[in-house]
């Protein structure tokens, strides 16, 4: 008799708690850090080059969607497979592929929404990545954007990186950009 008082007790038990599980309140619980190797953050600096190219027989940068008009280039989508290189040459080492897309966002100014990740193919990095999302005000010396996530050894990573243009030829629309890297990861 006491076995079946206890047995029908864990099931009521076990039921209350399937209820309470049910109604969505027991969704998310904290996790030790530890268990996915999270210790101490580190920042990492990179500095590569980021390479547009529009032209050519096999360019990186294909536009996806045209402007509204031929005035401004504002609504243009640009599709990216862009070289990151360790020196301003596009020739110089190769250390992975900034892949997304950019899109023309200013109307009265030269600006694009970036949405890319940057896809490290070479040493210790290999296998990894960091996204960044943001504005790119195209003409700014200096344009800063943030690092909202990362992927392998920038797994849960933040920071951000400044870009500045290196080279442009105004015929073909083709970009050598450095890109210096701060970010805090794992």
């Amino acid at each position: 008799m006491a076995n079946l008082i206890l047995i029908i007790a864990s099931q009521i038990l076990l039921l209350a708690a399937v209820v309470y599980a049910g109604k969505g309140e027991d969704f998310a619980k904290t996790v030790n850090r530890k268990h996915f190797g999270l210790r101490k953050e580190k920042l990492t600096f990179f500095r590569v080059y980021w390479h547009d190219i529009l032209s050519g027989s096999n360019p990186s940068s294909v536009m996806i969607r045209p402007p509204v008009s031929n005035s401004s280039f504002f609504g243009a989508v640009t599709a990216i497979d862009n070289r990151l290189t360790t020196e301003v040459s596009v020739n110089s080492t190769l250390v992975g592929q900034a892949q997304g897309i950019y899109a023309a966002t200013g109307q009265r100014d030269l600006a694009a929404l970036m949405v890319m990740n940057f896809a490290f193919t070479t040493g210790k990095y290999n296998g990894s990545t960091i996204s960044i999302l943001g504005r790119n005000a195209v003409l700014t010396k200096v344009r800063e954007m943030p690092v909202i996530g990362g992927s392998g050894l920038f797994r849960f990573a933040r920071g951000y990186v400044e870009a500045r243009t290196k080279w442009f030829d105004q015929k073909s629309g083709d970009a050598t950009v450095e890109y210096s890297c701060y970010v805090l990861h794992y």
